[in-house]
């Protein structure tokens, strides 16, 4: 049977502690990570951006940019510490750029 939440509590509060219970974590990273990438990527990375997914631990970017593939494959390491700040937490890994 579900724990019943008290009404003393923030919307916050009680948001986190539903998304624990529920196990819906794994679900909130692959959004938040979707949003990091965007927000720190900018618009001419976007641009050449079709997907971006994360499988457990491992983040698989799809571009259209051959070019761009190779020039952000020199830098995974920097991109998977900047998203990881981002989210408060160890999320990504390694990163897969197709």
């Amino acid at each position: 049977m579900a724990k019943r939440l008290s009404n003393e509590g923030s919307i916050s509060d009680v948001l986190k502690q539903f998304i624990e219970v529920n196990k819906l974590e794994s679900g909130m990273d692959k959004i938040d990570v979707e949003q990091a990438w965007k927000n720190l990527m900018g618009n001419g990375v976007n641009t050449y951006t079709k997907e971006v997914v994360l499988k457990g631990t491992i983040l698989y970017v799809s571009l259209t940019s051959a070019v761009l593939r190779e020039e952000l494959s020199y830098g995974k390491d920097k991109i998977i510490k900047m998203i990881n700040e981002e989210m408060g937490k160890e999320v990504v890994k390694s990163i897969v750029l197709r």
